[in-house]
């Protein structure tokens, strides 16, 4: 049995049972050569795990350690019997971190604000649950949720959250295709529906807003902008960094705890799929369930314009300052 995994996973090594024969290498040389043999390959984003690479290896499980799977062929991998693992949630109190740590930075009275939330998935869903222990309203929008008749929170219409929000946070996975996709969800016709001087929060995938149509809102401020997330990545519009009033390197989710569970979460796809043993011991953690969640908690807790300002001083260094990033903690565990 082999598995190839990307050395940047952080606290695997060593966590696979011997039986099995591993091969550590840097994401982007992965190849299919290096997957003849291979069973199974652990990446992250930044592994295109499509025909090209798959198609004649001998690999039978994909497991990226992250939320979104867009950069996975999965479609293709399914119907030639490869089976494709994600770790959903991974990195939802992170990303909620960098949600409330940028808004409260651009003003955002908690008090008085209303929050829109646009995906009610795993990271949607822990930035709604914050929002209830902080008092904030929210709005939320979920298409498919709401076209399949779930009634577990009020699902409103897009336009309707983008025009009664005071900030909208985007949570949406990247498609092209299905009902509803995402690509360029949010475009010159749905930012103009905003309020003006309002925030518009990117931490979910590049695409998902239309970079020219944001960059004139930016340009006129008729928004405020954060941008974690960026077509083309690493390869980043330098225009639209410089009128972002918060732009980091797609580190929004980049915690700790977020780290171990995305690797607890392979380590587990392994030993289900493949049988192979295992170690996680260390990779969850559980916080303190006294611990209080308040304004002045997630301020201290994280400042996203350090990682701003790092990323605007040495723009092109994006891949350098996202690899060597220092994972900062959640709140809920410091």
């Amino acid at each position: 049995m082999k598995i190839v995994i990307d050395e940047g996973i952080p606290y695997i090594k060593g966590r696979i049972s011997e039986e099995a024969e591993i091969t550590y290498l840097p994401g982007d040389k992965i190849s299919r050569d290096i997957l003849q043999d291979a069973d199974c390959v652990i990446v992250r984003t930044r592994t295109k795990c499509n025909r090209s690479l798959l198609e004649g290896t001998g690999v039978k499980l994909v497991v990226t350690a992250t939320i979104g799977k867009d950069h996975i062929e999965e479609e293709w991998c399914e119907s030639n019997g490869i089976i494709v693992r994600n770790s959903p949630g991974c990195n939802a109190g992170g990303v909620a971190q960098y949600v409330y740590s940028s808004l409260f930075n651009l003003g955002f009275n908690p008090l008085k604000d209303n929050l829109g939330v646009i995906g009610y998935g795993h990271v949607g869903g822990k930035v709604v649950e914050w929002s209830r222990i902080l008092g904030v309203t929210t709005l939320i929008n979920d298409e498919p949720r709401r076209e399949s008749g779930k009634e577990d929170v009020e699902y409103l219409p897009i336009e309707e959250v983008l025009k009664s929000s005071d900030a909208v946070t985007l949570h949406v996975p990247l498609t092209k295709a299905g009902a509803h996709p995402t690509h360029y969800l949010i475009g010159e016709k749905e930012l103009s529906q905003m309020k003006p001087g309002s925030i518009i929060i990117n931490s979910s995938r590049g695409g998902v807003i239309e970079e020219k149509a944001l960059k004139g809102f930016l340009q006129d401020g008729r928004l405020k902008g954060v941008v974690d997330v960026w077509e083309g990545e690493p390869k980043i519009d330098l225009d639209l960094l410089k009128l972002s009033h918060i732009g980091t390197p797609h580190i929004a989710g980049y915690s700790e705890e977020g780290k171990r569970r995305a690797t607890f979460m392979a380590l587990e796809a392994v030993e289900d799929v493949l049988g192979i043993k295992t170690d996680r011991r260390g990779l969850e953690s559980e916080a303190d369930p006294q611990r209080i969640l308040s304004r002045e908690i997630i301020e201290s807790s994280y400042d996203p314009v350090k990682d701003s300002e790092r990323l605007k001083g040495n723009p092109s260094d994006f891949e350098r300052i996202r690899n060597e990033y220092k994972y900062r903690h959640e709140p809920l565990y410091i």
